[in-house]
């Protein structure tokens, strides 16, 4: 027993030794220059842990160097030594998170959701430089995790992160990115970098983040409708219409008024602009009405619809519509911002009420909102030359365009009732297998709603989002929708590139894709007028005895499984084949004025089909009053005679009757009868009055001639 016990020593003495020698040689050789151009905190950390007497213990051999040196730095953090941080982890994870292929990994996203949980406790962590710095270098250690892992970049470059990374790391802090999102967010950071994301674009996103929170602050705790929005602890997320030469307008009838608009987490405000002053605010509640409607609008001087810069705010408890326009000398993309940051509130309100989440779970729903807000504001401060999509980085805007976006917040509201379920039973998220939620990094950040919410322990902290190893719910129904949304993107691609313009030549194309019904109703018709008297008998007496023997519903089911058959064979057939275009005979092509005739010919036509509708409408009102006694009694009559068939007939030998009647009446026998029937039909229909009409004018009409 004593000899084992001496050999372990040794053996162990052999590693610590063999250790510090790798650390020694990576010190020497100068082997982590491929980070940064200049020293950097790896360098620091690898000299500090080179001389350090207890070398071997701060050294895993599993994890890369990369991965070593972050893991030193979340357990310096942390106040806890490595091999007891990784004696923690092997305590809390599970069998599956520990597998070789996967145990550097996810033990790098243990100690960095740890590491990440207390450094966000501290206030004005985003202006940070080595908080910056550290969430980086996780995402680079993410993507090298393990001893055999080799470095992806070159050794003469910035070091970069790809996607996968960046979605695992920085969801983390949820005011970086979250996990709707973060698919979107990267690709606008990396939209000059060809899909890797370096440094230096990701400090200068974090600083102009850190400089939306300070105008956030300076907004929520300035005077601004501090009377109106005290009850409710309101917090200003945005002001427009402060400066001379961008106001905002607002329209009511034709004329425009321009004043101050304020947007909350709860309410949109506009005060008009007098002479030295504003006029008390106008208040737009987005947390009561579920119905109101944000949408663009056209605007113009006079009512006229010309330019595309407002948006439209409709809603139950307001008499008509408000329109904000926001006047910019080219494009719209102030009034899209404000409309999609109005919609993310009026979102994060609707998914509140639909789910009825309260306490906590509220806070943190309308810090979710928030926070996308101060990311695009972020990202406007960045570049101004940048077209960016802002509903598509913002989470509850994008959750009301994906495909399964009910699954998506159905998700998300579970998830807020599961995570608090979990931190009451174990007093805290799994022992860190969780990243940290909203809520917890509120406080440091002044982000509390009302005046009851309370900030949760670290020791009980809500957790978040992403998981150590695993994918939680929320991320599989993300993965879900954005991979349908991709193919709703793939198929609208063919849409727009099948559009074509000029009434004729979208006729030419419906057509020709109507081709084959016309032709089989051609058929049909040629059928009933008994062009061919043998095939219409044929066709005729076939018909009669399926409805007699009762096989309709049979024949319509063999029809679609024909239909069916048709289609695998189709497909199985064409594997690999490019599909046939539809070519089409473009008509002449017209001149303006003639396009212009064209258009008022269709028009005369649409409006003789409505009045011929309208017509035939006035005629049954006719007869439903009596104007024309006599044609009443006749139909009454005729109503009769159908109401007893439909009460004394099966279904079957009404079917029959009807088919009989329908395929018939141009036969040699009934030809003639049917003409006598039709042209006394056409004599009745005729003598029917129409019922009276008196247009007139609504006051709102009279008022503005």
């Amino acid at each position: 027993m004593q000899f084992d016990a001496d050999k372990g020593d040794v053996l162990g003495m052999a590693v610590a030794n063999k250790t510090l020698n790798m650390l020694e040689g990576l010190v020497k050789e100068g082997s982590f220059k491929w980070l940064t151009r200049t020293r950097s905190a790896y360098d620091e950390a690898i000299e500090e842990m080179g001389r350090s007497p207890s070398a071997g213990k701060n050294w895993l051999p599993d994890l890369s160097p990369v991965a070593n040196v972050v893991v030193r730095r979340c357990s310096k953090i942390l106040g806890v030594a490595m091999e007891q941080l990784k004696e923690n982890f092997d305590e809390v994870a599970s069998g599956a998170l520990k597998h070789p292929s996967q145990y550097a990994r996810n033990f790098l996203e243990y100690s960095s959701f740890r590491a990440l949980a207390l450094s966000t406790q501290v206030a004005g962590y985003l202006e940070d430089k080595k908080f910056r710095r550290l969430t980086f270098d996780m995402m680079v250690a993410w993507e090298i995790p393990a001893a055999g892992s080799q470095p992806v970049l070159n050794m003469d470059e910035d070091v970069s992160v790809a996607l996968e990374a960046f979605s695992r790391i920085a969801p983390a802090v949820p005011i970086i990115a979250d996990v709707i999102v973060s698919h979107k967010l990267f690709q606008v950071l990396t939209a000059s970098s060809g899909g890797r994301l370096h440094f230096s674009v990701y400090d200068k996103y974090l600083g102009a983040l850190a400089r939306a929170v300070r105008k956030l602050k300076t907004q929520s705790e300035s005077s601004l409708l501090s009377a109106v929005r005290s009850a409710r602890g309101e917090k200003i997320l945005d002001v427009d219409g402060t400066v001379t030469g961008q106001p905002v307008l607002e329209h009511v009838g034709i004329s425009a008024w321009p004043g101050r608009l304020t947007l909350t987490d709860q309410a949109l405000y506009f005060e008009a602009l007098r002479v030295v002053s504003y006029d008390k605010a106008k208040v737009y509640d987005l947390s009561d009405d579920l119905n109101q409607v944000v949408r663009p609008e056209l605007t113009g001087p006079l009512g006229t619809r010309l330019f595309d810069k407002a948006v439209l705010y409709k809603s139950t408890f307001i008499s008509e519509p408000v329109i904000m326009e926001f006047p910019e000398l080219k494009g719209h993309t102030r009034r899209d911002y404000w409309l999609a940051i109005i919609r993310e509130v009026l979102y994060v309100q609707r998914f509140i009420h639909k789910f009825q989440i309260t306490g906590i779970q509220r806070d943190e729903a309308l810090l979710k909102a928030v926070f996308g807000i101060l990311r695009v504001q972020a990202l406007k401060e960045m570049s101004s030359t940048i077209p960016l999509c802002f509903d598509t980085l913002l989470m509850f805007n994008i959750c009301d365009q994906l495909p399964g976006r009910d699954l998506i917040l159905e998700t998300l509201a579970n998830m807020s009732t599961m995570r608090e379920l979990d931190r009451i039973n174990s007093g805290s998220p799994r022992g860190g297998m969780y990243s940290a939620s909203a809520s917890t990094m509120a406080n440091t950040l002044d982000f509390m709603f009302g005046t009851g919410s309370t900030v949760p322990s670290p020791a009980g902290l809500l957790v978040g989002e992403i998981a150590v190893g695993e994918t939680t719910p929320l991320e599989k129904a993300v993965m879900e929708s954005r991979s349908s949304y991709k193919k709703v993107v793939q198929a609208q691609a063919t849409v727009d590139g099948v559009r074509v313009d000029g009434i004729d030549t979208n006729l030419a194309v419906m057509m020709e894709l109507l081709f084959p019904i016309v032709e089989f109703a051609n058929w049909l018709q040629s059928l009933a007028y008994w062009e061919d008297p043998l095939k219409s008998m044929a066709f005729c007496m076939a018909f009669a005895y399926i409805i007699c023997r009762g096989w309709l519903g049979y024949m319509f089911a063999l029809l679609l499984i024909f239909l069916a058959v048709f289609l695998v064979l189709t497909h199985w057939f064409s594997r690999g084949r490019p599909t046939d275009e539809l070519r089409i005979i473009a008509p002449p092509a017209k001149n303006a004025m003639e396009q212009l005739l064209a258009v008022q010919n269709a028009v005369s036509q649409v409006e003789e089909l409505i009045q011929d509708g309208n017509v035939v409408l006035l005629k049954i009102r006719g007869l439903v009053l009596s104007i024309f006694p006599q044609a009443s009694e006749k139909f009454a009559g005729a109503l009769v005679v159908m109401a007893l068939l439909l009460a004394l007939l099966p279904a079957k030998y009404i079917v029959l009757l009807a088919f009989l009647e329908l395929f018939t009446r141009y036969s040699p026998l009934r030809k003639a009868s049917t003409e006598r029937w039709a042209r006394r039909f056409r004599e009745w229909w005729f003598s029917i009055p129409a019922a009276p009409v008196l247009l007139e004018r609504s006051k709102e009409d009279k008022k503005k001639k």
